[in-house]
């Protein structure tokens, strides 16, 4: 059971309408909380570069997000919006996928992972720890577990321009 608490103050409801609009789009679109964690870890980051490179306003923010993570963009977007700070509230988010390039330790074959073959509670599971991959994905040559995970891991803030 999901309870909501509220306390009204003498400031008014506005903050309560503006957390339950976002609240209510989380649930529509499955709470997607790693999301948001992740959102508030990138403002954090380019909040601090800017500050580190001097910049009066961010203009553009880049990131780079690993397929193994499994973030819907959609709603990491929204939430970079929501949670913008002052010099970065006209910044423009730019995400790209880094996809899952994977590297058999027995056999040596390198390949692509292929999300579609697998089903969407796997695909969760994954989302929430990239790690248990190895559980359900094996070499496609030799059919090993044992596989090294060469690129699509991570979230990386690329770049972060500006004015100064």
């Amino acid at each position: 059971m999901l309870r909501l608490s509220v306390s009204v103050t003498p400031f008014g409801l506005q903050g309560l309408t503006v957390f339950c609009d976002i609240f209510k789009l989380a649930l529509s679109v499955g709470f997607c909380m790693h999301e948001w964690a992740l959102a508030e870890a990138v403002i954090s980051a380019a909040s601090e570069a800017a500050e580190k490179e001097g910049l009066r306003e961010v203009r553009e923010v880049r990131i780079r997000i690993g397929e193994l993570q499994q973030i819907d963009q959609d709603v990491l977007m929204f939430a970079l919006q929501q949670i913008k700070k002052t010099k970065i509230e006209s910044a423009e988010f730019k995400i790209e996928e880094a996809r899952a390039r994977m590297r058999c330790r027995v056999c040596g074959r390198a390949w692509v992972f292929e999300k579609e073959k697998l089903g969407e509670s796997v695909l969760e599971a994954i989302h929430f720890v990239p790690e248990v991959a190895h559980a359900y994905v094996k070499c496609p040559k030799c059919g090993s577990p044992d596989f090294e995970v060469v690129e699509g891991r991570g979230v990386w803030l690329l770049s972060v321009k500006g004015v100064k």
